[in-house]
């Protein structure tokens, strides 16, 4: 499913309209619930693909970590608590990844961004500060179910070193994201702007069939 979609996105946009797209970030959204495989599968696009994977998750771990970072204990806070962080923290970083892939390698200008947006907040956010500057191509969604997710991330959990790889971290990051983020799917899908990947699959299976 995914190999055989990146090759007709590989065909498009060309001549004028290629030269034109390439001045802003092509982007394509990957969403699904935790331990649906979009980390995985990202890496393989990229190692595939011309494509710059952006996880909001680790941006956000990482600015945690960040000595001084005037954010690491908000984050850190929103993180345990399964909550989504405010808007404009996770769209700064993104915005800055972005900026500095491009600025480095101007070839680099397509971009998958992971786990985002999460809600209807992150969405207007992104409407409002990346408007014009960036081109939502589609969103990418790994549909799989809860009991999977879960099992899958209590395995990564032990050794992923991550706070929130636990049961009782995950069964509220499963709430939030049903409440918050499958609404957005819902909405891209209106627009016919989703492609729906079945992620209970192994991963060869999720990447070739």
């Amino acid at each position: 499913v995914i190999v055989a979609l990146l090759h007709r996105l590989k065909k498009i946009p060309r001549a004028v309209h290629r030269w034109r797209e390439m001045m802003k970030p092509q982007v394509v959204f990957v969403l699904g619930g935790p331990g649906a495989g979009k980390g995985t599968q990202c890496a393989r696009i990229v190692a595939n693909y011309s494509y710059t994977h952006l996880s909001a998750g680790d941006l956000l771990r990482e600015e945690r970590s960040r000595k001084g970072s005037e954010f690491g204990q908000l984050i850190d806070t929103y993180i345990k608590e399964g909550k989504i962080v405010p808007v404009e923290i996770t769209i700064n970083l993104l915005k800055k990844a972005m900026e500095e892939t491009m600025k480095a390698d101007e070839k680099k200008f397509r971009f998958l961004i992971d786990g985002f947006p999460r809600n209807q907040d992150n969405l207007q956010g992104w409407n409002t500060v990346m408007d014009g500057k960036a081109d939502v191509k589609f969103v990418l969604f790994f549909d799989c179910s809860n009991e999977v997710c879960i099992d899958r991330c209590l395995e990564r959990g032990k050794s992923s070193g991550r706070t929130d790889d636990n049961r009782e971290s995950l069964e509220k990051r499963i709430q939030t994201y049903l409440q918050s983020t499958r609404p957005i799917i819902e909405q891209y899908e209106k627009q016919g702007k989703v492609c729906t990947i079945d992620a209970s699959r192994s991963v060869d299976e999720v990447w070739l069939v």
